[in-house]
């Protein structure tokens, strides 16, 4: 049972069980590789402003192959939490659009920061910076998930989020913590195009049709007291042929 669960899953999000694998697959090569490598391998697929210059664009697409800064386990949960559920919510197209365009414009935003910054020879800034993971596409698809969700997401799990990177950013100063910011409001604007809006609209509705009104029927009269009890609607007549009214007992009895 859990194997076909897991076939009807793969089928229902192909591209978050393809990404995932893919994760999987390149942290178990990376686990059995020596530090050295490990090394040349992030050092060579880093979105830094050296590979851009020169060419690598690939760069930016293979950057958010290598789960970096947190657990690899965790990491790729997260992930596949994420990912999943958006595809889940909006389609295969829209849901791995919303994580691929928050990676890479988050990447080249930052990126561009950095250039500028290294154009005008400030200090502390690399051109060979190692920047790998997938936490740019994470935040961006959450932050697109709590926006679009329910009203306690946007209340509470919006703003919290927002938080913690704030912090995160405040207290280290780091690249990829601008990056994670720079992510999360990528999320939120996409959250507001009608792209997005209308399908998870239509999602909604396909989880509640009672609610649009599309599966409810309207409703019927009900049959009168004398049918219910198996009496005719009509007055019933006695032997001496007069009429005598329902009792208000009978008039009720259908209800």
């Amino acid at each position: 049972m859990f194997g076909n669960t897991m076939v009807r899953a793969a089928r229902r999000l192909p591209a978050t069980t393809a990404y995932v694998a893919l994760l999987v697959s390149i942290a178990a090569w990376m686990s059995s590789q020596s530090l050295r490598e490990q090394a040349r391998f992030v050092r060579h697929n880093s979105s830094n402003i050296h590979h851009l210059e020169v060419g690598k664009w690939w760069t930016l697409f293979t950057s958010g192959l290598v789960v970096d800064g947190v657990p690899v386990l965790l990491g790729i949960a997260a992930v596949a939490a994420a990912l999943g559920l958006a595809e889940w919510r909006w389609g295969t197209l829209r849901g791995f659009a919303v994580f691929l365009l928050g990676h890479l414009v988050a990447t080249l935003l930052t990126e561009g920061a950095m250039w500028l910054m290294h154009l005008a020879h400030l200090p502390g800034v690399l051109a060979r910076a190692r920047d790998v993971g997938i936490s740019y596409g994470l935040v961006a698809t959450a932050s697109c998930l709590l926006a679009l969700g329910g009203r306690r997401a946007r209340r509470y799990g919006l703003p919290a989020l927002t938080t913690l990177l704030t912090v995160a950013w405040v207290v280290n100063h780091e690249l990829a913590d601008a990056g994670h910011l720079v992510a999360l409001g990528l999320g939120v604007l996409g959250a507001r195009t009608s792209w997005l809006r209308d399908q998870a609209r239509n999602a909604a509705g396909r989880a509640t049709p009672g609610a649009r009104g599309g599966n409810v029927r309207p409703p019927t009269s009900s049959p009168s007291a004398g049918t219910a009890t198996g009496m005719s609607p009509a007055a019933s007549t006695d032997t001496s042929g007069s009429t005598s009214a329902p009792s208000p007992a009978e008039t009720t009895g259908g209800r």
